[in-house]
C-alpha cells in the first residue's frame, strides 16, 4: 500500500512538470519555440550595384568639392552644411553596400581622390571653378544638384528594388533642397535670376518655387532676411538645419556630368520668364538670425550644355 502511494504521487509530480500540465493544457503536445523570421534580401541586379557604387563616389565629388570651397569661401553659409548632408548620403549608400556586400569603389577619408577616372577629371576641373570666385563656386554646387537629380529621377526609373527606392527618393529630397539653398545664395549675391545648367529652366524654376522639403537628412530652410549680429549690426539671413531628405548606367553618370562641366556648348538664344516665392529663417553664420521673403521674375536666355 505505502508503494503503490508512493508511485502515485511520484506520477502525479512527474506529469504537473511538464509544459503541457503545467499549463492546464492535458493531452496537449508541448510547444515549442518559434523562430523569428529573417528578412530576405533580393540581390542587386548588375545595373543596380553599378549605379549604387557610382551613387556613392557622385555623392562625395560633392562633398569634397563642398567641404574645399567652405575653406575658401567661409562667409558663404551653403557649403559648410551642405557638405555635412553629402556626408549624410555617403552614410545612406554605405548601409546598403554593406547590406549587399558590396565592396567601397575608394577610400572615403582621403578627399579628391577617386577610383573613378572621369569622376577624378570633374573633381578637378570644379575644383577650379570653384577658385574663380565666390559667385562661381555657387553656380558649382547647382550645376552637382542638378545633375544629381537627374541622376537620381533615371535610378528610380530603372528600379524595383524597395531598398534603393527609399534611399533614393530621400536623397533626391536633399539634392532639390541643396539646389534651392544655391539659387537663392546665388540670387542674393549678385540678383540675377539663376539661369539652369543641366536640367530644363522650367524643371529648376519648379523646384526652386517650392518651400524646402522635409522626410529625411538634409539642408534646411533657406532665409535671405535681416537679422541682428554680434556687434549689434545687420546680420545676413542664415541657413537653419532641418528635416529634407538620398544613373542611367547604360550610359554613365558620370560621362553626364563630365559632359557638362569638361564639354560645354554654347548658350541657345530662347528667353523665358518665371516667377517664384520662397520663405526661409535661419541663423547666420556671426550669430545674426533672421527670417525673409522673397520673390524672383524676370526673362534669361536659355542655355544649352
Amino acid at each position: 500500500m505505502t508503494t503503490s502511494r508512493g508511485l502515485t504521487l511520484a506520477l502525479t509530480a512527474l506529469l504537473t512538470a511538464t509544459p503541457a500540465f503545467a499549463a492546464g493544457q492535458r493531452g496537449a503536445p508541448p510547444t515549442q519555440p518559434v523562430a523569428a523570421v529573417q528578412p530576405v534580401t533580393v540581390a542587386l541586379t548588375a545595373t543596380e550595384t553599378a549605379t549604387l557604387l557610382f551613387m556613392r563616389e557622385e555623392e562625395r565629388v560633392a562633398r569634397d568639392v563642398y567641404l574645399q570651397a567652405a575653406e575658401l569661401w567661409a562667409d558663404a553659409p551653403p557649403f559648410a552644411g551642405i557638405a555635412r548632408s553629402e556626408q549624410q548620403h555617403m552614410d545612406a549608400i554605405a548601409q546598403l553596400m554593406t547590406r549587399y556586400a558590396l565592396t567601397e569603389p575608394s577610400d572615403p577619408t582621403v578627399n579628391g581622390v577617386f577610383a573613378d577616372a572621369t569622376l577624378q577629371q570633374l573633381y578637378d576641373s570644379l575644383m577650379l571653378k570653384v577658385e574663380v570666385s565666390l559667385v562661381e563656386a555657387l553656380k558649382v554646387g547647382a550645376l552637382i544638384e542638378e545633375v544629381d537629380i537627374d541622376d537620381l529621377e533615371k535610378a528610380l526609373a530603372a528600379t524595383e528594388n524597395a531598398d534603393l527606392i527609399r534611399t533614393y527618393e530621400n536623397l533626391l529630397r536633399g539634392s532639390r533642397n541643396h539646389l534651392r539653398a544655391f539659387v537663392a545664395e546665388i540670387e542674393r549675391q549678385g540678383g540675377d535670376a539663376y539661369l539652369a545648367q543641366h536640367l530644363t529652366q522650367e524643371a529648376v524654376d519648379a523646384i526652386v518655387s517650392e518651400p524646402m522639403e522635409r522626410g529625411g537628412p538634409g539642408m534646411g530652410g533657406a532665409g535671405t532676411g535681416a537679422g541682428g549680429a554680434e556687434k549689434g549690426g545687420a546680420g545676413a539671413g542664415g541657413r537653419g538645419a532641418g528635416g529634407g531628405r538620398q544613373s542611367q548606367v547604360d550610359v554613365p553618370s558620370s560621362s553626364r556630368l563630365a559632359a557638362v562641366m569638361l564639354a560645354r556648348g554654347g548658350k541657345g538664344g530662347g528667353q523665358g520668364g518665371g516667377t517664384g516665392t520662397g520663405t526661409g529663417t535661419g541663423t547666420g553664420t556671426r550669430g545674426g538670425t533672421g527670417t525673409g521673403t522673397g520673390t524672383r521674375s524676370g526673362t534669361g536666355g536659355a542655355q544649352h550644355v
